[in-house]
């Protein structure tokens, strides 16, 4: 369900806490954190909240954590929280801008099917004219064309490799 800031008031109450202060509390409790599994929840609930169109100026104020974790659960979800707020142009240009389609892209072949799925759709809202040529190298075309024909293996795989392929590949390259 996405939000509003009236909604917001009133599921907060008049002494909750604002949500740009919440968030920046979860990214300073991840920095703190020092089992991995705290940093798991923290990074998955920040994904969370990347899906809700009303979180996004205030994700945007906050240093989230980067996809260059070793942990395949922290990638896991910091590509699905890419994923969930890159639909939104101005959140796809500080992807962008701060190197983050080439920590995407490694993504494709990660072990983690999440990882794969979030990565084949950041990558489809990501792709435009200014980042075509970073995005549409041979070896993603070769990779997005192998996944669309795996609908066998996997169909959420192939839908979403075609759908990426069907927008942003011409057929007859």
């Amino acid at each position: 369900m996405f939000t509003n800031s009236r909604r917001q008031e009133e599921r907060t109450g008049k002494y909750g806490t604002p949500r740009l202060q919440y968030l920046q509390e979860l990214v300073s409790q991840f920095q703190n954190a020092t089992s991995e599994e705290s940093k798991e929840r923290i990074v998955a609930n920040l994904a969370n909240f990347a899906y809700d169109p009303y979180n996004y100026t205030f994700l945007r104020q906050v240093q989230c954590p980067r996809l260059n974790e070793p942990n395949e659960k922290l990638v896991e979800f910091g590509v699905g929280g890419i994923c969930n707020s890159c639909v939104d142009p101005a959140n796809a240009a500080i992807v962008t801008q701060c190197g983050g389609i080439p920590l995407i892209i490694q993504c494709l072949s990660s072990p983690v099917r999440n990882t794969v799925n979030y990565a084949v759709g950041a990558l489809y809202y990501l792709c435009n004219a200014s980042n075509k040529e970073e995005i549409l190298k041979p070896e993603v075309v070769d990779v997005m064309r192998r996944y669309a024909a795996a609908g066998a293996v996997s169909v959420s795989f192939s839908n979403l490799a075609q759908a990426f392929l069907d927008k942003h590949v011409d057929e007859h390259e």
